[in-house]
């Protein structure tokens, strides 16, 4: 039987994780791109840390990050009431930090691939760096970062270890399809599994599909 509750669960994580990632990530890309601090190279490193770093690591130190006694952890409980472990919005900060990578490093490429004439020009005609990001840069940079957003997006539909460390299995909360998966081998429950694992699949295709036909289609003169 195919797990609905883990489909919703996936589809709103994913969803907030890309928006989330979409306003964080724009600002600190656009820096990436066009800052000439020699130290950029050592936020470069932490921002790509996720795409070594076992996700059981990054896992375990948030479990610790966000533990009651832990100032992050303690400071969520006492105003929210609630612990950031084992719950949906400490599933999203955990999403976002692993995914970080995946949304900074194809931003930053995009947004760096818009020749610097047009900006040039841009403060010639008048424009405020923030009016020429909104009105040049972006909408040239645009057909890269709505392909790595969108990767984002697929990205997070199928992670495992990182949520399962700081999200748990909880069916409704934070319970996502990759766990539901898991779930379904471990009772073998064969049928169920073959069903979740070809959802998982045909998604993954099409999306990667749909990016690949998007990019050709943006960038083709």
């Amino acid at each position: 039987m195919f797990d609905w509750d883990a489909l919703a669960v996936t589809v709103r994580l994913a969803t907030l994780t890309t928006l989330v990632l979409f306003v964080l990530g724009l600002p600190l890309s656009y820096w990436l791109a066009y800052s000439s601090w020699r130290g950029k190279w050592l936020i470069e490193t932490v921002v790509a840390l996720p795409l070594v770093l076992p996700p059981t690591v990054l896992g375990f130190y948030l479990l610790w990050i966000f533990g009651p006694e832990a100032p992050l952890g303690f400071a969520y409980r006492s105003l929210v009431g609630e612990s950031l472990l084992f719950s949906f919005p400490g599933l999203v900060v955990a999403s976002v930090l692993y995914n970080l990578p995946f949304a900074v490093r194809p931003f930053t490429a995009a947004l760096g691939s818009v020749d610097k004439q047009y900006r040039e020009a841009a403060y010639c005609l008048g424009l405020s760096p923030w009016q020429t990001f909104w009105q040049v840069t972006l909408p040239l940079a645009w057909p890269g970062v709505f392909g790595g957003a969108v990767l984002v997006f697929a990205h997070t539909v199928g992670e495992f270890g990182v949520v399962l460390m700081v999200g748990g299995n909880l069916s409704g909360r934070t319970r996502t399809l990759s766990i539901s998966l898991y779930d379904n081998l471990q009772a073998l429950e064969w049928q169920a599994a073959h069903l979740t694992a070809g959802v998982l699949l045909a998604f993954s295709f099409g999306v990667l599909a749909l990016v690949h036909i998007w990019l050709r289609r943006s960038w083709t003169p």
